[in-house]
């Protein structure tokens, strides 16, 4: 699989931005959730509005994964007041990274999250953080293989459902780096 290209996504892109988050959204967590909470959070995460307001936003990055122009995953990054939580200006917060069921563990997500620290690196965060569904291990045992480790806990709605998402990150820069 060495075809896959990463590219920015763009405003004109908003509707396979759209299908990719809604199918791959549904793919990893449909099975551990209701079908009433799932519809309500692919309808109102990946509506129109909220995701044009994000391919505006300054400080948020969207990039697809494709192969032979078809769109196989995706990766959103935020930066500074963007980021779901921490906020801080020395770093980056992986907020998705997803791939279609049938490219899972051929190398799609780590191109994905290469392009993540390279982004990371280039704009000179200190670290990069995210958020994992505890009872997703497959994305756990990702993380924890590209050096993240557990800090924190927070909660994320899934319609009424409040699920724990264990808060990751890895460090950039050595402490004491100026």
């Amino acid at each position: 699989m060495t075809d896959i290209d990463i590219k920015k996504v763009t405003l004109t892109e908003i509707d396979q931005l759209q299908k990719i988050g809604r199918q791959t959204f549904y793919e990893t967590f449909s099975a551990g959730n209701s079908e009433q909470n799932m519809k309500k959070y692919l309808n109102e995460g990946f509506s129109d509005k909220k995701l044009t307001a994000e391919l505006n936003d300054k400080n948020t990055e969207v990039y697809f994964a494709t192969l032979d122009n078809n769109v196989i995953g995706y990766l959103k990054l935020n930066f500074g007041p963007s980021q779901t939580e921490l906020q801080d200006d020395k770093a980056l917060e992986i907020e998705r990274i997803y791939v279609l069921r049938d490219f899972h563990g051929k190398n799609v997500g780590q191109l994905l999250y290469d392009k993540a620290i390279q982004v990371a690196r280039q704009k000179n965060a200190d670290y990069v953080w995210l958020g994992v569904w505890e009872e997703n291990p497959r994305a756990i045992s990702f993380y924890k293989k590209n050096g993240f480790v557990e800090f924190d806990k927070h909660i994320f709605k899934l319609g009424d459902d409040e699920q724990t998402d264990i808060m990751m990150k890895l460090e950039l820069k050595e402490t004491g780096d100026k």
